[in-house]
Order: C-alpha cells, then sequence, then structure tokens
C-alpha cells in the first residue's frame, strides 16, 4: 500500500500554482522600467548568487555534478532562460490574462507526451482535474478577443508553452543525484549566462531601478525563482 502523502506533498501544488500565477502580475508591473531579458538575466544572477551562499553556508555536497551537470544545464535553458524569455517577450504585446491562459496547456502537453516519453499513464480523473483547470483559468481570467490578433504576442506564449513541456519531460526523465539547491543552481546559472547574451545580442538594455521595479526584482527573485522553482523541482 502506497506511503499516505506528506504534508508538503499535499501544500506543494498550491503553494506553487500561488506563487506561479503572481508571476505573471509581477512581471506585468516591473517590465514598463527594465527591459524584459536584461530583468531576467539580473533576476537569474541574483538567484544564483543567493544559492551559491546558501549551499556554501550549508555546506552542501556537489558530489554528481560531474557527470550529471550537462542535463541540468539543458533542462535551466529550457524551464528558466527559453520559458521566461518568449514568456516576457509575450507580455510586451498581449495581456498577462491571455498568456496564462496560453500557458494553462502545459499540464495538458505534459500529460499528452508523459505516456512516450516517460511511460506514465494517467488516470481519468486525472485528465478530468487537467481539463476543469483549464476550463477555470478561461472562466476566471478571460480572454480579450484583441490579443489574439497580435500574432508575435501570441506566438511567444506558445513558443514558452512549448519550451516549459520540454523542460518539465527532460527534468523528470533525465536530472537526478543533486538536491534541490544544488539543481537550482545549475539551472539558474546557465539561463543567467544565456539571458545576459540575448539582451546583449538582442535588445536595447534599459533598466530604471524604480521602488516598483525593486520589488518586482525581490519578489520574481526569492518567491518564484528561488521558492517556486524549488517547488516544481520537489514535484517532479
Amino acid at each position: 500500500m502506497p506511503a499516505a502523502p506528506t504534508l508538503l506533498a499535499r501544500l506543494a501544488p498550491l503553494a506553487f500554482i500561488f506563487l506561479w500565477s503572481m508571476a505573471f502580475v509581477a512581471v506585468r508591473a516591473g517590465l514598463p522600467d527594465v527591459s524584459p531579458l536584461f530583468f531576467l538575466a539580473v533576476r537569474f544572477a541574483l538567484a544564483t548568487a543567493i544559492l551559491v551562499a546558501i549551499a556554501a553556508l550549508w555546506r552542501l555536497g556537489w558530489t554528481g555534478l560531474a557527470s550529471t551537470w550537462r542535463h541540468f544545464v539543458v533542462a535551466g535553458v529550457l524551464i528558466n532562460a527559453l520559458y521566461l524569455s518568449a514568456g516576457y517577450l509575450a507580455m510586451t504585446e498581449i495581456a498577462g490574462a491571455t498568456l496564462a491562459l496560453i500557458g494553462a496547456l502545459h499540464p495538458l502537453l505534459t500529460a499528452l507526451l508523459a505516456g512516450p516519453v516517460l511511460g506514465e499513464r494517467f488516470r481519468p480523473r486525472q485528465w478530468l482535474g487537467v481539463a476543469c483547470g483549464i476550463a477555470g483559468v478561461a472562466l476566471v481570467v478571460g480572454v480579450d478577443i484583441d490579443d489574439l490578433a497580435q500574432h508575435t504576442g501570441v506566438a511567444w506564449g506558445f513558443a514558452a508553452v512549448a519550451c516549459l513541456t520540454a523542460g518539465t519531460l527532460y527534468y523528470s526523465r533525465y536530472c537526478r543525484g543533486l538536491g534541490l539547491v544544488q539543481a537550482n543552481t545549475v539551472q539558474l546559472a546557465a539561463a543567467a549566462a544565456l539571458t545576459a547574451a540575448f539582451a546583449l545580442a538582442f535588445e536595447e538594455v534599459r533598466a530604471e531601478w524604480t521602488p516598483t521595479a525593486l520589488v518586482t526584482l525581490g519578489f520574481l527573485t526569492c518567491g518564484v525563482s528561488l521558492g517556486g522553482m524549488a517547488l516544481l523541482l520537489y514535484m517532479l
């Protein structure tokens, strides 16, 4: 008989959904002051520095990193750098509500691909839960029809979902052998390097560190990149 879920296992999905959904609101508040790719690069760099400090303070080991780091880099690029870069670029053209609805397709795509990629099977009630979740998002946030005409923004939104889905499946299949702190450190470091390169290559970097931008950066760094990602990796 399988063991009963722990309290953390029960609460983790709810906490993750709350943090991830609040990120859409926070990003919308911060983007007017800081260019999107540079914002991400700073966020990832700060989160990496905090995790390195935590690992040093707790004297965490890095055993297993030599043979697995490439997998964690790939996962970090997909889940953090590419997913969020595409998402931030989408939010420069479409509303956060529209992007949230597009993002709700992620669990459906993951469920569809989990069978052939991971050998997992979803029970009927799990499929029902996914369908109800997507319907709930549609009812709560609504969709601005004018947004759907913004083809570039919508395309970035679907690209973000594709990257997150690929990263989730890749992590579930290949990324094992490191603790949460070490795993997140490697992924965020890779994401910081790539988004910094993207910012320098593809955008006109601007940054006005207003109080709103700083509060947004703090929440997205600590609440989402550290807290939210730790919950996601724990659930995977």
